[in-house]
């Protein structure tokens, strides 16, 4: 972090931009690992886009929601350890509630490609989580922020899930890909693990919902997480590319719909 010089803003060091950057009453950030997916919410799915920082492949972006609140539209980057790292400096720039986007792999047959799942918790198999909290802490989103998702999505008629997902630091052997995989020989705790977990009833992979929920049970924030579901898990260990578009789109839709709904209520 820079030192400010007399009123000069003090700039984060890896998101590029400081909380005096924000429009007044900036609360609320939606965060996505792929930069191009939060510049697109910023200026196709939301108004006013405009940029705040590109840094470190870590893009950000101001935008208005549909109601006319301030929004950040924020890059996390791949997996838990990055996210951390931007989790902690929106909130050192004035974010109060985080819902993050991403797409992810279903491990029930009935958690079809094109829909959502809304963690309400997630099976945490990250090293990053176990810095902010131990094993046994809870990670468990806002269960308020968490039903609000559930009824836009129903609202919008958006085939969703709510439930456990299951957060891993690994894409490849993490996810019991080997097929796909440049390293086809798993570690024996992690063959099997998709029927395990299927048995337990979590109902997806993704890499980053089981820390950003410890983080927001330990920072204090308002943590929610939607995925949208690009693969069949227990069919095909490859993302569905056609499907990609669709299956994103709900999840961005819902984000968008509770997050502006979450703020309305807030503010009365």
């Amino acid at each position: 972090m820079s030192t400010p010089a007399g009123d000069e803003p003090t700039t984060l060091y890896h998101i590029g931009f400081a909380a005096e950057d924000l429009p007044g009453g900036t609360s609320l950030a939606l965060l996505s690992g792929d930069p191009q997916r939060s510049q697109s919410i910023a200026m196709q799915h939301l108004d006013g886009g405009v940029e705040l920082a590109r840094n470190r492949g870590l893009d950000a972006f101001c935008a208005t929601l549909p109601s006319g609140r301030p929004v950040v539209c924020a890059t996390s980057g791949m997996g838990a350890p990055s996210m951390s790292i931007v989790v902690n400096e929106l909130v050192q720039a004035g974010i109060r509630t985080i819902i993050r986007i991403g797409t992810s792999g279903s491990i029930q047959d009935h958690v079809h490609i094109g829909s959502v799942v809304i963690g309400s918790g997630a099976l945490t198999m990250q090293g990053a989580a176990n810095d902010i909290a131990p094993p046994e802490y809870p990670a468990v989103a806002d269960p308020f922020l968490t039903v609000l998702l559930a009824e836009v999505a129903a609202a919008a008629g958006i085939d969703y899930h709510v439930g456990v997902m299951a957060s891993t630091d690994t894409f490849f052997e993490g996810q019991e890909r080997s097929q796909s995989s440049a390293n086809p020989h798993l570690l024996r705790r992690l063959r099997g693990v998709i029927d395990e977990y299927h048995e337990l009833g979590v109902l997806n992979f993704e890499m980053e919902a089981g820390t950003l929920f410890k983080m927001g049970g330990v920072y204090g924030f308002t943590a929610a997480c939607v995925c949208g579901i690009i693969a069949q898990r227990g069919k095909d260990e490859r993302p569905d590319l056609i499907a990609k578009d669709t299956a994103v789109r709900h999840a961005v839709e819902t984000a968008i719909a509770g997050a502006d709904q979450w703020l309305a209520r807030s503010a009365s």
